[in-house]
């Protein structure tokens, strides 16, 4: 959805058709032509490109927007660009960009791949949000909290309503428990995350001339900006991929989310006009937060990724990354054979395609011994 949108926005900026000099690519969905000389893609596409264009050979700059995310692929699509500038695409221009990223360790990393690497700063505008907790822990359920948060959001602004949830799940509960109450009330309620269909998703960034609750993942936290919303109604919390240390399988874990995007959330209400921000916990639990989130690099499953690098004849200790991953990750693709293959033959290749199924097979004969 950012990636469809922000592409759609630069060739509205530029006074061009979609997919010609701008265009994007996400996964089963692209508008590139033949005139297209910039692509936005997610982190995903540009990922699997490093990987099978070992040089990137049509192309002049890369730009990582939104890096203080600190994905797994966004790591690692930055450790290849600087491994690929320090050999054969000196020429190479990569741009870092975010909001809210301690600059200084990147720009010291690109440092590494030749010349300096400068840093700039740009002023942006923002327009006060204030902030409500609830008063102390409060005992009801999530669907329940937000159920009677937004008709007093709706009360209290005049513009969107958007509301943070943690996944799926909570956010087709929430809507079942809003939609008719509201929708007679003359409101949309909107659902917002990654596997909706484009023409649904493309429904909340619509002028539809009614006021809209759109209930969202953290797809809406920072890389998308939808514009009109004054209130944000935020659960505090978010499902993060870390690694089960018992099986060291992959799992999505509900957490609460750190102080930092916490105020990423909050700040969505004041960016056309003041708005203000619903939080659905204590100001005495705000203080338990952490202060960012920990890069995925460092909590996530990194077998596969491992493989992937290896596939292309990479090795994964000399990769510039900005912070270097627990050797388990290493410990346990070895465990699956992996690292063992052949790298002249095609069994690397087989073991980085076929990874799920290999870690299944291996964790169910664990467990049947």
């Amino acid at each position: 959805l950012a990636a469809r949108a922000v592409a759609g926005q630069i060739a509205t900026l530029r006074g061009t058709p979609l997919g010609g000099e701008v265009g994007y690519q996400v996964r089963f969905d692209s508008r590139v032509g033949r005139d297209t000389r910039l692509v936005v893609e997610t982190t995903g596409i540009i990922l699997r490109r490093l990987l099978d264009d070992v040089a990137l050979e049509q192309i002049g700059a890369v730009v990582l927007d939104e890096f203080h995310e600190r994905t797994l692929e966004m790591d690692l699509a930055l450790g290849l660009l600087v491994r690929l500038r320090q050999t054969v695409r000196p020429d190479l221009r990569i741009v870092i960009m975010s909001a809210t990223l301690d600059a200084e360790p990147v720009a010291r990393l690109l440092a590494t791949a030749g010349g300096t690497c400068p840093v700039v700063s740009a002023q942006g505008r923002m327009f006060p949000v204030e902030t409500r907790y609830l008063r102390h822990a409060d005992p009801r359920g999530l669907v329940e909290l937000v159920s009677a948060t937004v008709p007093e959001a709706i009360r209290a602004t005049r513009g969107h309503v958007l509301v943070f949830l943690p996944g799926v799940g909570e956010i087709l509960q929430c809507q079942r428990e809003l939609s008719a109450a509201l929708e007679r009330q003359g409101h949309d309620v909107l659902a917002l995350f990654g596997d909706l269909p484009p023409e649904q998703q493309d429904r909340v960034l619509a002028d539809t001339g009614r006021r809209k609750v759109i209930l969202s993942t953290n797809v809406a936290e920072t890389s998308l900006t939808i514009p009109g919303v004054t209130a944000v109604v935020d659960s505090g919390l978010a499902r993060q991929s870390r690694v089960a240390p018992a099986t060291g399988l992959p799992r999505l874990d509900l957490v609460p989310i750190s102080k930092a995007a916490a105020d990423q959330r909050a700040g969505r209400a004041g960016r056309t006009e003041p708005g203000v921000c619903w939080r659905l916990w204590s100001e005495a639990q705000q203080q338990h937060r952490p202060a960012v989130e920990p890069p995925e690099v460092l909590r996530g499953d990194l077998a596969a990724p491992l493989l992937q690098l290896l596939a292309v004849g990479e090795d994964p200790d000399r990769e510039g990354l900005l912070e270097t991953p627990a050797r388990v990750a290493r410990m346990y693709a070895e465990m699956c054979g992996g690292l063992h293959a052949d790298p002249r033959t095609h069994l690397r290749k087989a073991f980085t395609e076929k990874y799920d199924e290999i870690v299944l097979v291996r964790d169910i004969a664990f467990n049947s011994v």
